[in-house]
């Protein structure tokens, strides 16, 4: 009676909230399955000295336990385990074993989580996220579905700058360069995202994720870098100039890129200003257009048996230019895949080009026109009919081309992927290319 008693006036009460010190202190794992396997690598974090009672373990943890995080004793529990321990979870496969360590830890007043028996634990382990030195910890009694669901809602709010949480810490002053991802707001990485919500000024390519910028709260100062007014200096001088300009005078800066700022974005000639200014720099990378488009179109870069390599080329100026630094010989020589980017407006003389060094005028070719949007389009051609192709079908920027036998890969398959909509065969969406004279950086 007087145990039916205790477990009614413990579920009938709320649990008391309180975040554990358990750096140095000794916590006993009883199972090494997958409950184990889900908690360990918390417990690890928080620098607990951790003792594993089990007669067998998954593989994750036994690697846990070979690479020294955790101490482990393959046998099974016996009484006396828990002496000396701040917390105990109890999680093995053995129904009599576990009362039995939740006796033992009642009786050494430790707290004690039970996996198979909430109701017997005297603590229940919450559904935890991080971001940015926050920890969220969420208990809804019996209903761990919800307890993330509600986890997992305030986190992503937290990451997309969704969640009002005013930072009131001291932040220093600098520039982020990050890459915004091939086109789809939803393709930035979770750190630009959470950047983006924290800055104070936003310098954006045309080519950036556009949706993002109407997320962004009324105080930040947006900037289109293709409208900075340069004079008789170059535009990217311009921008540099902006960015430290920002920067210095106390502000917290994102220069917002399409694609990856260190390919073909010029990334590294404003890191570069930063640096020679003093200014704080740092680098988010983003999902290049390169591979990202052909995958929303469903074109494999590389695939078994056809290509083990692919080739990322700028094609903002044509083979015999003089400013190429391309050797389309040698890449005319090559099996794998070439991907071009900034070279919608090229694309006719490239392939001519390729066609004289000895490709095969019938190798298929996909041009995707802003790829993972709403846009999204698709164009297929070959090698000999690409140049009319692309004129007949007003392909424009920006557009990734994808030149290989990858692209006949994907001609029976139908891939979900994000962004885009599914299409015909002979038109399809893809994003990632600059202004056709070249002047601007690219969707990397």
């Amino acid at each position: 009676m007087a145990e039916h008693a205790d477990r009614a006036a413990q579920t009938t009460h709320p649990a008391y909230p309180v975040g554990l010190r358990l750096a140095g202190r000794r916590v006993v794992v009883l199972g090494g399955g997958q409950v184990a396997q889900r908690r360990l690598p918390a417990l690890i974090a928080a620098g607990a000295d951790v003792l594993l009672v089990s007669p067998s373990a998954t593989p994750s943890v036994e690697a846990m336990a070979t690479s020294g995080e955790i101490r482990w004793e393959r046998r099974r529990y016996q009484e006396g385990d828990l002496d000396g321990a701040w917390y105990v979870l109890v999680a093995s496969s053995d129904p009599e074993a576990n009362r039995a360590a939740s006796a033992e830890a009642e009786r050494a007043r430790v707290w004690c989580v039970r996996s198979d028996d909430a109701d017997a634990a005297t603590a229940w382990t919450p559904a935890t996220g991080r971001d940015e030195g926050v920890t969220v910890a969420v208990l809804t009694g019996r209903d761990p579905r919800r307890s993330a669901a509600v986890r997992d809602a305030i986190v992503e709010g937290l990451r997309e700058g969704t969640l009002a949480a005013p930072q009131h810490r001291t932040r220093t002053p600098g520039v982020a360069l990050v890459g915004g991802g091939p086109g789809d707001p939803d393709l930035i990485t979770v750190r630009g995202r959470r950047l983006l919500a924290e800055a104070d000024v936003v310098i954006a390519d045309r080519l950036g994720p556009r949706d993002l910028l109407d997320e962004l709260p009324p105080h930040v100062e947006v900037i289109d870098a293709a409208k900075i007014p340069y004079g008789r200096a170059m535009a990217q001088e311009a921008i540099n100039e902006a960015l430290i300009e920002h920067a210095m005078a106390g502000k917290a800066v994102v220069r917002l890129k399409g694609g990856d700022p260190f390919v073909f974005g010029r990334g590294m000639e404003e890191a570069q200003a930063l640096a020679r200014a003093g200014v704080p720099c740092t680098v988010v990378p983003g999902i290049s257009s390169s591979i990202s488009v052909p995958g929303a179109a469903g074109i494999p870069v590389t695939h078994r048996g056809v290509a083990h390599e692919f080739t990322v080329v700028s094609g903002h100026v044509t083979p015999d230019d003089d400013r190429s630094l391309v050797d389309w010989a040698a890449l005319a020589r090559l099996r794998g895949t070439l991907v071009l980017l900034m070279a919608v407006d090229k694309i006719g003389a490239i392939a001519e080009a390729l066609v004289a060094h000895g490709k095969d005028p019938g190798t298929p070719v996909a041009l995707v026109q802003e790829g993972t949007t709403a846009a999204q389009r698709r164009v297929d051609a070959t090698l000999a009919t690409v140049g009319e192709r692309a004129r007949a079908e007003q392909v424009r920027p920006p557009a990734v081309i994808v030149i290989g036998d990858v692209v006949a890969v994907a001609a029976d398959t139908r891939v979900a992927t994000a962004g885009a909509p599914r299409t015909a065969a002979g038109a399809v969406p893809a994003p990632a290319d600059a202004d056709p004279t070249g002047a601007a950086p690219g969707r990397g």
